[in-house]
């Protein structure tokens, strides 16, 4: 009793610290997807398709760099584009993750195995100050 009356402050510096780590955890995992940083080490370390969902006027007003544009619409009838990457990481994006997390579904349809949604989409990429490019 001695020790917690002594050190009351540091244990509720843990406690605060450590609650502020979980919320933060269930925060991102509970979007159903990366953030922008998971999202480019992925790119960076497993060479991930980077899959932009949305319509081609918004794919040009900015996209990520390599990204490939199949708008949602589209993607049914353009899977075959993509099939080589089946057992290869896809990170999908579209402006906020709606899109994306449809694009998911259907591409695990598809057969896809490693799909990851990019929570956020393209604004929180943006927002986070993450590199984009325009066509």
């Amino acid at each position: 009793m001695e020790f917690i009356k002594q050190n009351v402050f540091y244990i509720i510096l843990a406690i605060t610290s450590g609650a502020m780590l979980i919320f933060d955890l269930a925060r991102n995992r509970g979007a159903g997807g990366l953030s922008p940083t998971e999202a480019t080490l992925l790119m960076n370390r497993e060479n991930a398709l980077v899959l932009d969902v949305r319509d081609a006027k918004e794919f040009s007003e900015g996209h990520i760099p390599n990204a490939r544009n199949i708008p949602l619409a589209d993607l049914e009838k353009r899977v075959d584009e993509i099939a080589r990457f089946k057992k290869k990481p896809v990170v999908l994006v579209c402006q906020s993750g709606n899109r994306s997390s449809r694009a998911s579904a259907e591409l695990a349809k598809a057969g896809f195995e490693k799909l990851h949604n990019l929570a956020g989409g393209i604004a929180l990429w943006r927002k986070d100050g993450h590199p984009v490019v325009k066509a």
